[in-house]
Order: structure tokens, then C-alpha cells, then sequence
């Protein structure tokens, strides 16, 4: 578990999930509404239970430094709202973040919060800089922008924003 010593992510602490947890990540990516964001690049995603123990091994149990993954938890209660995560992409030479808050669970703060607790992860990992491609239209570009991100660039599809971490 992580915390930022901010107010803002007092709200929520970072939790590394056993595989016995994946069923919430396997909720929230089953779900339209909290997979809407995706929509430009299928929508939901399959994450059947034949499948947690490969994904857990590559991106919890032994993520070789090119993968990092954790639940935002309500620090109030234990309750689980969303995932944080960054991966290196290699293709691309960048490294890739991910904030998926459940949609029954947007719009109290979350999403900020876990933002900049992976940022700090990251930072702490030796992430230099960090961007995310965000499907044009989607609002959490918003949120995105006020915790520092910037736009690289765009395209009629996604918009590609980035974080230098070295400050």
C-alpha cells in the first residue's frame, strides 16, 4: 500500500490485489458503463476466470519492472473503486498509464486521487515520463490535463498526453 501526502488522495490508498480479488477487475470490465471510455476500441473487455492466473503472474507476481498494477481502495471502508496501472510499451519505446475508476464510483474524487498516486508510483519506479492515449471525447481527459498531463498530440480518434515525471 502507497499513500501521496496530499488531501486529496487520503481518500483512497493503494492495495496489491490476490488473484482472488481479480473478480472485481473482471466487474468493472464486463461493465458498458465503466468501459465506455473504450468504445473507440471495442468497449468491454472478456477477463474470464480461466485467464487470472496468466495475467496475475505477468502483471502482479512478476511484473520484470515493465508492468505495474494495484486496486484504488476507499480508505474509508475497504471498498474497492477502480485500478491504477503503467506498462512499458515497447513497440512504442513509452511507458503507458491506465486509471479506470467503476462508473458506480465516478465523480467523488477517485479518479484524481488514484492519478496521482500512480504518478507517484511511477516516479518512485523510475518512470521518467508517462502518457496515456485517450479516446477523443472522453472526459477524463479533463482530469488528465489538472494533474499535470499535457497534450503531445492528437488524432482523429485519441488524444496522446504525457507527464514529465523528472520534476
Amino acid at each position: 500500500m502507497s499513500a501521496v501526502n496530499t488531501e486529496n488522495t487520503m481518500m483512497i490508498r493503494l492495495y496489491k490485489p490476490a488473484m482472488e480479488d481479480l473478480w472485481f477487475r473482471r466487474r468493472m470490465l464486463a461493465d458498458p458503463e465503466t468501459m465506455s471510455y473504450n468504445r473507440a476500441w471495442g468497449g468491454t473487455i472478456p477477463f474470464p476466470q480461466k485467464d487470472w492466473a496468466a495475467w496475475y503472474d505477468r502483471w502482479i507476481a512478476h511484473p520484470e519492472g515493465k508492468r505495474y498494477y494495484r486496486y484504488a481502495v476507499d480508505a474509508s471502508d475497504g471498498t474497492f473503486v477502480g485500478e491504477i496501472a503503467y506498462h512499458r510499451d515497447e513497440e512504442r519505446g513509452i511507458w503507458c498509464a491506465d486509471v479506470i475508476i467503476a462508473a458506480w464510483h465516478r465523480h467523488k474524487g477517485y479518479g484524481s486521487a488514484a492519478l496521482q498516486m500512480l504518478c507517484q508510483a511511477a516516479k518512485e519506479n523510475g518512470v521518467d515520463i508517462l502518457r496515456d492515449d485517450i479516446a477523443c471525447g472522453n472526459p477524463a481527459v479533463g482530469m488528465f490535463l489538472g494533474q499535470g498531463f499535457t497534450e503531445e498530440y492528437r488524432t482523429d480518434v485519441f488524444i496522446m498526453l504525457k507527464k514529465d515525471l523528472r520534476t
